[in-house]
C-alpha cells in the first residue's frame, strides 16, 4: 500500500512568544508529522486496506502534538540527542491517538466530531475504530522496540512508562472511573484523582520519556519532574473542562457543551468557572516553581507549559 494522506494540523496560537519558541514548535511538530507519515506508510503495507486507511485518518488527521512537544522540550532541556527523542515522541502520540478513538466510541463518550472531522467510528464503523485503537496502542510499543537510537535499557524503561500511563493506573483506570463511578456527590479530591489518571498520566509520561531519553536518573530530579507533570496535567484537564463550556467549536475541532448535556461532573461544575480558572493559575505558578527548582535554563519548557495551560483550543 503506497497511499499518502493529506495531513492537517491544528495550528498552535502562540501570542507574544519569541522566535526561538515558535521555531521549536513548528520544527518539532513537522518532525512528528513527517515521522508519523513515513512510519504509517511502511506499517500499513500488507495490512487490510480499510484498517490501514483508518489508522492514517486518525493519526495524520491533525492535532496540536502537545505530548511529543513535551518529550522534545524535556529532552532538549537535559541535552538529549534529537534522534533519541523521535521514537518516544512518536510512540506517545500514537498512544494518545488510540485513546481518542476509544474515548469517542458510542460505549464511551459517544462523540461524532474530533479535530474538525467525523470521529473514526463515524467515518468508518465501530468495529474498525476499535481495531484502529488497538493497533495504534500496540504499534507504540513496536516503535520503541525498533528504535535504533535507544539502548536496550532505555527501551525497557520507556515501555514501562507507556504501559503504566495507558493501563489500569493510568488512562484506562481514569476512563473507567469517569464512566462508572462519578456522580453528583463527587468531591474535588476524587475528581482530581480521576483527572490524574485519565489525562495527567500520559502528560506525565511524556515528561518522563524525555528525561529517560536524556539519561536523567537522579531521583530528586525525577521526583520534581513528576510533580511538575502532575501540576500541568491537572491544569490541562481543568482547562479542557472550561473550554467545553466557553470554547468555540470551529477552533476546538470538537463539540462543546457535551459535558453539560451528559450531566458530567467536572471541575467547573463543582466549584464554578471562576474558581476553576483561579485553580489553573495556582497550578501554573506551582509548575513554574518546580522549573526554578530544577534550574532549567532553557526557556522552551517554561513557554510550552504556559501554552498548554493557557491555550484556547
Amino acid at each position: 500500500m503506497t497511499m499518502t494522506m493529506t495531513m492537517t494540523m491544528t495550528k498552535i496560537k502562540i501570542d507574544g512568544s519569541n522566535a526561538k519558541f515558535e521555531n521549536f514548535v513548528s520544527t518539532r511538530c513537522k518532525r512528528t508529522n513527517d515521522s508519523l507519515d513515513k512510519y504509517l506508510l511502511v506499517l500499513v503495507r500488507g495490512a487490510p486496506k480499510r484498517l490501514g486507511t483508518a489508522m492514517q485518518y486518525v493519526a495524520l488527521g491533525g492535532g496540536k502534538r502537545l505530548r511529543p512537544l513535551l518529550v522534545y522540550a524535556v529532552g532538549k532541556a537535559y541535552g538529549a540527542n534529537l534522534k533519541a527523542l523521535d521514537a518516544p515522541a512518536l510512540a506517545i502520540e500514537m498512544i494518545h491517538a488510540f485513546s481518542l478513538v476509544h474515548d469517542d466510541l458510542p460505549a464511551m463518550d459517544d462523540d461524532d466530531l474530533r479535530r474538525g472531522k467525523p470521529t473514526c467510528h463515524v467515518a468508518f464503523d465501530e468495529s474498525t475504530a476499535i481495531l484502529v485503537g488497538d493497533s495504534l496502542a500496540i504499534c507504540a510499543f513496536q516503535i520503541i522496540s525498533e528504535a535504533k537510537s535507544l539502548s536496550a535499557e532505555k527501551k525497557i524503561l520507556m515501555s514501562g512508562i507507556l504501559a503504566k500511563a495507558s493501563g489500569l493506573i493510568g488512562m484506562a483506570g481514569g476512563q473507567y472511573l469517569d464512566l462508572h463511578e462519578f456522580g453528583k456527590k463527587t468531591n474535588i479530591k476524587d475528581l482530581e484523582h480521576m483527572y490524574s489518571l485519565k489525562t495527567g498520566a500520559l502528560i506525565n509520561a511524556a515528561i518522563k520519556l524525555g528525561a529517560v531519553a536524556a539519561g536523567v536518573n537522579d531521583k530528586k530530579t525525577l521526583n520534581l519532574l513528576d510533580k511538575f507533570g502532575s501540576y500541568i496535567g491537572l491544569a490541562f484537564q481543568i482547562k479542557d473542562d472550561i473550554l467545553n463550556i466557553e470554547g468555540n467549536i470551529k477552533r476546538l475541532g470538537k463539540n462543546v457543551g457535551t459535558d453539560s448535556a451528559r450531566n458530567k461532573v467536572t471541575y467547573p461544575v463543582l466549584v464554578g468557572v471562576s474558581k476553576a480558572k483561579e485553580k489553573i493559575g495556582r497550578l501554573s505558578g506551582q509548575a513554574e516553581k518546580i522549573l526554578h527548582q530544577l534550574k532549567i535554563k532553557d526557556s522552551i519548557l517554561s513557554e510550552l507549559t504556559e501554552y498548554i495551560i493557557q491555550r484556547d483550543c
